[in-house]
């Protein structure tokens, strides 16, 4: 079965479930032979494999892909593909993790919990939306109040010599070293979380080589501004 990776659609599980076990194990071979070939359809390939391998599992009515039958059913259709072993791993652990994440689609919460599955997938679980917000409303917050300025210092006054009347006379500002101190020890923790609530998944298996590229392009600026502020830390700790 010929695949054109030009113009692949991202396939539904109702799109194939009718398919003989004969056509579901070609297609799934087209597209295995297709990954181990190409890379910039890859996201697309996986996820289409999964649904093969979920309709396989449906006909097995095996929706955790534990029954021998349809073991062998897959593993000879990923023998037929006979990629090189070492693209093998990387395959199969992606299938898994869409495959995981296509089931919460298709099946209701109660056969989810009849199959003792968390009702969340493993793209959920690893896009925790409420950590994710946290983290970026606290960055948020710590940036306004560091940009801040220190609250000016308190004004006294003493006497004009000869007069009577006075005039105003700044103190200096007292705290300016120590919010600094404390907002960078903040700031640092922020963003450390920040950059934690980056997944590798959601980067391997949702990104396209454009969006993954730009994220490089942020992540190699984010590494560059580091080194250079560790430069300091361990400039300061040889010092001691």
């Amino acid at each position: 079965m010929p695949v054109d990776v030009s113009n692949l659609p991202t396939l539904q599980l109702g799109d194939i479930e009718d398919e003989s076990s004969a056509m579901l194990r070609a297609r799934g071979v087209a597209y295995i032979r297709e990954f181990a070939r190409i890379s910039g359809a890859q996201t697309v390939l996986k996820k289409n494999i999964a649904t093969v391998v979920l309709a396989i599992r449906k006909k097995h009515d095996d929706w955790l892909g534990r029954t021998q039958p349809y073991r062998q059913e897959v593993a000879e259709m990923y023998r037929e593909a006979n990629i090189p072993p070492d693209s093998m791993d990387n395959i199969q652990a992606s299938v898994r993790y869409h495959i995981g994440n296509q089931l919460r689609e298709v099946l209701p919460d109660d056969e989810l919990r009849a199959l003792e599955l968390k009702s969340d997938g493993p793209l959920a679980r690893s896009q925790n939306q409420r950590s994710t917000n946290a983290a970026l409303l606290s960055a948020s917050k710590l940036s306004a109040e560091a940009s801040a300025p220190v609250s000016k210092g308190m004004q006294k006054t003493k006497p004009k010599s000869g007069k009577s009347s006075k005039v105003s006379e700044r103190v200096p500002e007292q705290g300016s070293d120590i919010k600094a101190t404390a907002d960078h020890l903040r700031l640092s923790h922020a963003a450390r979380q920040l950059v934690e609530q980056l997944s590798p998944d959601v980067i391997a298996d949702h990104m396209t080589d454009g969006q993954r590229a730009k994220l490089d392009e942020e992540l190699a600026a984010i590494q560059e501004a580091v080194a250079k502020l560790r430069r300091r830390t361990r400039k300061r700790r040889s010092d001691d």
